[in-house]
C-alpha cells in the first residue's frame, strides 16, 4: 500500500519546488548556510554533552555514597560512632576506613623506584563493595600482601608477585585493581590496600580509630534524609562530624556542563542566524524577480493565502533539505571525530546527544521559515496592476 503525499499534485508546491530549482546556484548557498548553522549548534550540544557524560560516568559509581569525616580538631571517628551511624535506617553498608601516605620503594633493573601512594586498611568483605579487580586476588587477613591500584602498577610496571617495599617493609602484590579515575571516598587508582595486622606494623602509632566512615546507601533519592539522620544522631550535642553526600558533585557537573552546553550551542546559533538573514536576501530577490508572475497568478485568482502558502513552501522545503543534510553530516563528522580522537563513540548514541541534532534540524527549519516569512508576507501584499507594471 503506497502512503499518499499531500503534496503531490500540489500546484503551489509544485511552484516551490521549480522556483528554488530554478535558482539552483542561489539556493545551494542558502542551503549551506543553513548546513553550516545547523552542524555548529548541533556538534557544539554534542561536545558539552560528550564532556559531562564523560565526567560524570567518572564518578558514578560514587554518587550513592556518603562520606563521614572528623571536623577539625577531632582525631578519628570512634567506633561508638560508627555503630551510631549503623542504626540508622536506608542504609546497605558502612565501610570504617583508616588510611596514611608513604612512599613505595620498588627496585628494578638496580634502581630503585619511589612513587607516593595511599595506604588503606579496609576490611577485605568491604573491598568489593569499593573496588574492581583487574587481575589477582584480594589479600589474607594478617598477611603482609597487598592489592595496588592501577596507577601504581602502571607506573611502577608491577606485575603479580612482585614485591614493594614500604618503611622498611616488604610487601607482595597479590592484586590489581581496574582503573577508576578521581573519587571523593578512596583514592583507588593511587591506593596500596593491606590487611590491618600489616597496616599496624606499618603505623604501630596510629590512633584507635578511623579517619573516614563510607556509607552506602541503599535508594539514592533518600540520600539527603540519611544525611540529615546521621547529623541529627552524632552531632546532636556539638559537632564532631562533616557529613558530605557525593551526589552533590554530580549535581554540580550537571548545572556546569548544562551551561557549557547552553555557551557552545549560543556561539553556534550565530551561523543560524547569518543563515537566516541569507535566507532572507534570498527570497527578497526572488520576489523581486518574480513579481510580473506574481501579479499574473493575482490577475488568474489567486489570493494573497497562496501567494503567501507559495512562498512559505520555498522556505519550507530549502529548510528541510539543509537541515536534514546538517543534521546527517553531524551525526558521521561527530562520529569520525570520536572515533579518532576519543577512541569511543557511546557517547554520540546516547538520547541526550541525540536530542541535540534533533534541536538543530528543528533549529534550521525555523531559521529558514522566519528568513522567508517577510519575503513571503511582502509578495502575498502585492497589488496586481503595481505588479504587472514593474519592470
Amino acid at each position: 500500500m503506497r502512503i499518499p503525499d499531500p503534496l503531490k499534485n500540489n500546484m503551489y508546491a509544485e511552484l516551490a519546488r521549480r522556483n528554488l530549482k530554478r535558482q539552483a546556484v542561489r539556493t545551494a548557498l542558502a542551503a549551506i548556510g543553513i548546513i553550516i548553522g545547523v552542524i555548529a549548534i548541533s556538534s557544539m550540544g554534542i561536545l558539552g554533552n560528550s564532556l559531562k557524560l564523560s565526567v560524570t560516568d567518572s564518578f558514578s559509581d560514587i554518587g550513592d555514597k556518603i562520606i563521614v569525616s572528623p571536623v577539625p580538631g577531632e582525631d578519628y571517628i570512634t567506633d561508638k560512632q560508627v555503630d551510631q551511624i549503623k542504626k540508622v535506617s536506608n542504609i546497605e553498608s558502612v565501610i570504617p576506613v583508616i588510611s596514611g601516605g608513604e612512599i613505595v620503594e620498588y627496585k628494578k633493573s638496580g634502581t630503585t623506584i619511589q612513587y607516593y601512594v595511599a595506604i588503606y586498611d579496609i576490611k577485605k568483605d568491604d573491598m568489593d563493595k569499593l573496588v574492581d579487580l583487574q587481575e589477582g586476588r584480594y589479600f589474607k587477613p594478617g598477611s603482609t600482601e597487598c592489592v595496588v591500584g592501577s596507577g601504581i602498577a602502571k607506573n611502577l610496571d608491577l606485575k603479580l608477585g612482585q614485591k614493594i617495599e614500604i618503611d622498611g617493609s616488604n610487601l607482595r602484590v597479590v592484586g590489581i585493581l581496574k582503573e577508576r579515575g578521581l573519587g571523593f571516598d578512596i583514592n583507588t587508582d593511587s591506593g596500596v590496600f593491606t590487611s590491618s595486622e600489616m597496616y599496624g606494623k606499618l603505623y604501630p602509632d596510629a590512633d584507635e580509630g578511623y579517619g573516614t566512615v563510607i556509607v552506602i546507601v541503599k535508594d539514592i533519592d533518600k540520600i539527603d534524609s540519611v544525611m540529615e539522620d546521621i547529623q541529627e544522631r552524632i552531632n546532636k550535642k556539638e559537632e564532631l562530624v562533616t557529613v558530605f553526600a557525593t551526589n552533590m558533585i554530580t549535581e554540580s557537573l550537571d548545572s556546569v556542563f548544562r551551561s557549557i552546553s547552553l555557551f557552545l550551542m549560543g556561539i553556534g546559533s550565530i551561523s543560524l542566524l547569518v543563515a537566516g538573514v541569507s535566507i532572507l536576501n534570498v527570497m527578497l530577490m526572488s520576489t523581486m524577480e518574480r513579481t510580473k508572475e506574481i501579479g499574473i497568478m493575482k490577475a488568474v485568482g489567486a489570493s494573497r493565502r497562496d501567494i503567501l502558502k507559495m512562498f512559505l513552501l520555498e522556505a519550507l522545503f530549502l529548510g528541510v533539505i539543509a537541515s536534514t543534510a546538517g543534521a546527517i553530516l553531524t551525526i558521521g563528522g561527530s562520529y569520525l571525530i570520536m572515533s579518532l580522537l576519543v577512541k569511543n563513540t557511546s557517547y554520540l548514541f546516547t538520547l541526550s546527544s541525540m536530542f541535540y541534532v534533533v534541536e538543530g534540524f528543528f533549529f534550521g527549519i525555523a531559521t529558514s521559515l522566519l528568513g522567508g516569512m517577510y519575503p513571503a508576507w511582502k509578495a502575498s501584499m502585492m497589488r496586481p496592476l503595481d505588479a504587472l507594471r514593474y519592470e
